[in-house]
């Protein structure tokens, strides 16, 4: 998770039945519900309060949290985070999913996509994983999976990432993926009392569709 979230529990006002109709209308279907994603070592899915338990159990570890913004600590804490999560994904602001890899039932992490611009142009995105589950290959699966659903279904034109310069494991990752480091953000990120250095990464939806059809095209040898 690149940026720390308010954990806030918010109702939805309930609008007239023509206002109402009008917002339906235009309302893209991953507002009521998010899809779930299937990849080949892990799904995402839409958080639900039962995820509490495991997500902090994998996200409350000191490998973890040294580049993040600290993570809701109690299954309570937790529990309003995921009540938060969709009522934004509601207003059309907010995605967040569960990485749940095959032949298991509960996350062992999460990814973020956040409006930056209105209409969803520009957006950031976050991720967190169990430091158990690194280098078995569920970031990137889940990862090409979450540019996917932010580049043709929420239609975002240029997604952004902030990690800290001394995260080279994430810095790395990203990378891989084929994002782009346009700059440096000084001071942009604190931990605890350290004030760290932020690399700004950045995925354009033009530049991720050459990407993918290259690396779904045949070889020809």
């Amino acid at each position: 998770m690149a940026r720390q979230v308010r954990i806030a529990v918010q109702t939805l006002p309930v609008p007239s039945d023509r206002l109402g109709a009008m917002l339906l209308a235009g309302r893209p279907g991953w507002c009521d519900e998010l899809p779930l994603l299937v990849g080949a070592r892990v799904s995402l899915r839409e958080l639900s309060l039962s995820d509490a338990p495991a997500l902090v159990a994998n996200l409350n570890t000191l490998e973890v949290q040294r580049f993040i913004a600290p993570p809701p600590s109690t299954i309570a804490t937790f529990e309003n985070f995921v009540v938060w999560a969709q009522c934004e994904r509601a207003r059309g602001r907010y995605a967040c999913f569960a990485v749940v890899p095959h032949g298991m039932s509960a996350p062992i992490g999460v990814f973020q996509l956040r409006q930056v611009e209105g209409g969803f142009t520009t957006a950031e995105w976050g991720f967190a994983i169990g430091s158990a589950f690194w280098g078995g290959g569920y970031f990137p699966d889940a990862a090409r999976m979450i540019v996917d659903f932010a580049v043709d279904t929420v239609g975002v034109s240029r997604l952004e990432a902030r990690s800290a310069v001394d995260n080279g494991r994430g810095n790395g990752a990203l990378r891989k993926l084929g994002a782009v480091q346009e700059g440096v953000l000084r001071r942009a990120f604190r931990r605890g009392e350290r004030t760290m250095d932020a690399a700004l990464w950045t995925i354009l939806a033009d530049d991720w569709r050459q990407m993918r059809a290259f690396w779904r095209s045949p070889i020809v040898h």
